[in-house]
């Protein structure tokens, strides 16, 4: 199937605090999309009031130094993506993480996560990255589009959050 999305790239730009209700839009249209087939309906839920929340999203990017990307498409929002810069290596390299990379359903397949996970790796390599790591959940189908997107798989890690853990893989990719 043919679209216009797939044809024309989408408009992204940076967010602001301004933007935290579209997002927070956004995330509600694709976090349990997302997750119900990996985790359970209360870790949904604790883990998006954690995470989703006006105040947790304005912490992330005035705190944290999150850097927000918004997606859109034939003018309207389609998905966002975040990430910020890890601490400096003991050997001086300089990386980032990919915090979140979330596409609205009806738009995926599209190529926009694809033009939103460039948009992240050119901005890190714009600023001295050296390379891109993310978590992802380990029983998550998006790991094969990390994959063929040159992210490579690091390690496990089990994060705590709140009572329930994120069972993950770290997938870099070196920029």
């Amino acid at each position: 199937m043919t679209s216009d999305a797939q044809l024309a790239p989408p408009r992204i730009e940076p967010a602001t605090l301004q933007d935290i209700p579209t997002i927070i839009g956004l995330a509600e249209a694709t976090w349990e999309p997302t997750y119900r087939f990996i985790i359970s309906r209360e870790q949904i839920e604790y883990m998006y009031r954690v995470i989703y929340t006006p105040a947790s999203l304005k912490r992330q990017m005035a705190e944290q130094h999150h850097s927000f990307l918004l997606a859109y498409v034939d003018g309207e929002p389609a998905g966002f993506a975040s990430f910020s810069p890890l601490p400096a290596e003991e050997d001086g390299h300089n990386g980032y993480k990919l915090h979140k990379i979330y596409v609205l359903p009806t738009r995926q397949g599209q190529g926009l996560g694809v033009h939103l996970i460039e948009a992240v790796e050119n901005a890190a390599r714009a600023a001295g990255g050296q390379f891109l790591d993310l978590n992802v959940n380990r029983y998550n189908p998006a790991i094969s589009f990390y994959e063929r997107r040159g992210f490579a798989r690091q390690r496990e890690v089990d994060v705590p959050i709140g009572p329930y853990f994120m069972n993950d893989y770290i997938m870099r990719k070196t920029l």
